[in-house]
């Protein structure tokens, strides 16, 4: 197994330094373990070290582990992959978060199989901030129509936007994709009292922690530079 205990420091002074060359706070930024494709071995020894955020992409090998460490009771899951008709009903009684909401009719879904005795499910709305045709969610003219049409769902909380723009070397030009969806949460935000409590930026990745923290990502997901190559990849 990796040394996990030293990724995890290493990913965390990445967040201290970029948060601190903007003044922001590091604890202003959640560290989200993206476990997909990582042993129940490997995201309890993450826990250990205090790490509490875990990502999941795959539902059948996420609610195993879910069932593995059931013991961990203060654990957060998060969703982050695409979600089909047939699976919004696990997803929505088994995890805390969904990050990856571009369709109305999988929000309708997952309000309407939210447990009653459970707390709202947070949403973040995939923003294809880059309009590549190569991957899935909204544009940003469709963002706040989705947007107004969520907030009314009983069982959902709306949380912000999430996006996975174009692979990019030159911060310069990983900045101007991350300060994209910024200004459409700040519109947002803006547009009407019900969304002005909107909070949260789900957006950068092990290339790109710096760009995506000094243009005000919330939550970062980091994937093997704390847990290495997947053990069982797909």
């Amino acid at each position: 197994m990796p040394n996990i205990i030293d990724n995890l420091c290493r990913v965390h002074q990445q967040i201290d330094n970029a948060a601190n060359k903007t003044g922001r706070h590091p604890r202003d930024i959640t560290l989200l373990a993206v476990s997909k494709g990582q042993s129940s071995t490997a995201i309890r020894e993450a826990y250990r070290q205090g790490q509490r955020h875990f990502g999941e992409n795959y539902l059948q090998e996420a609610l195993d582990k879910q069932q593995q460490l059931a013991d961990l009771t203060d654990i957060h899951w998060h969703f982050i992959g695409p979600i089909q008709s047939n699976k919004t009903r696990k997803v929505a009684e088994s995890f805390d978060w969904v990050h990856s909401i571009d369709r109305m009719k999988i929000a309708e879904r997952l309000s309407a199989y939210r447990p009653d005795n459970n707390a709202p499910l947070n949403i973040c709305l995939q923003v294809n901030i880059d309009s590549e045709e190569s991957k899935s969610g909204l544009h940003a003219h469709q963002v706040e129509n989705l947007a107004q049409a969520i907030i009314k769902l009983p069982n959902l909380k709306l949380r912000g936007l999430m996006a996975i723009p174009e692979s990019r070397q030159a911060i310069s030009e990983q900045k101007k994709s991350f300060a994209g969806l910024a200004k459409l949460l700040a519109n947002l935000q803006s547009s009407s009292p019900q969304l002005s409590t909107l909070d949260t930026l789900s957006m950068g990745m092990s290339g790109d922690i710096e760009a995506a923290i000094i243009e005000g990502s919330t939550l970062v997901r980091v994937g093997s530079a704390i847990f290495g190559p997947r053990q069982h990849p797909r």
